[in-house]
């Protein structure tokens, strides 16, 4: 069994929340609930749950600054909101699983998959640790979570070369000569990146503007990347990449 505590404003959110849970995840025990941050603060330090339902817009003190107050996160988050909004950018690059309410029962019997699977390999909850770091420093020090079969590697932005699209899967190029095969698609990677000068010059490619060398002219126009790959652009991208390219 999983034991969670939920911690949301609305009583009726906590309520729908735990009977989603009782008829869909019968495996996750909810051991308390809280309607704000400092109640909710003080029942994860009493009661040391596996699994915390943390709402991020909470009154006064919001869900982040809630665990940013913690001396350690023996625990996981599942994130519940109401909002797209800024902090799930957050959230996605720091590769811990959110839920937009009204809550999808497939998204949340996923999300409590992958929780139950961490609990029986003993992994650390470095994802959480990474969210708040993300939180509070410069964009100099973000590194993303990238996911795969084996691993969640966190990876620099300044250290990715390109992004390359193959249906779903998204493979990740670094400086370092390694390459990484992740299973989402490539346009999740565009949005989360585009505040690290990264730009998508073609549909199935994604590049980052430190490592690009020169814009080719002919056959219509290509990237020519720092470790030799040459990255075609598309008739749509052409002028956008131009002016990306020429400022600063």
């Amino acid at each position: 069994m999983i034991n969670a505590i939920i911690i949301d404003d609305e009583r009726n959110n906590i309520e729908n929340l735990e009977q989603l849970l009782h008829l869909y995840c019968p495996e996750v025990n909810i051991i308390s609930t809280a309607f704000n941050a400092k109640d909710g603060r003080e029942i994860i330090l009493q009661l040391d749950p596996d699994l915390v339902f943390l709402d991020i817009q909470l009154p006064g003190v919001n869900g982040f600054e809630l665990l940013q107050s913690l001396p350690k996160y023996t625990f996981d988050v599942i994130f519940v909101t109401a909002y797209d909004q800024y902090g799930i950018k957050a959230v996605k690059f720091a590769a811990i699983d959110y839920l937009l309410k009204p809550i999808n029962i497939d998204e949340l019997k996923i999300a409590v998959k992958k929780v139950i699977a961490k609990k029986e390999e003993g992994k650390q909850n470095n994802q959480l640790k990474n969210l708040m770091q993300l939180l509070k420093s410069d964009h100099e020090e973000h590194r993303i979570a990238l996911s795969s079969t084996q691993e969640i590697r966190y990876v620099k932005p300044s250290d990715i070369i390109r992004c390359e699209s193959s249906n779903n899967y998204t493979t990740f190029y670094l400086a370092s000569g390694e390459k990484l095969l992740i299973s989402k698609p490539i346009y999740f990677y565009e949005e989360l990146l585009n505040d690290y000068s990264f730009m998508r010059c073609h549909q199935s490619h994604l590049v980052n503007k430190k490592f690009v060398i020169s814009f080719i002219k002919e056959d219509g126009g290509s990237l020519l990347l720092e470790d030799n790959s040459r990255l075609p652009v598309s008739n749509q991208k052409r002028e956008k990449i131009k002016d990306w390219l020429a400022k600063n």
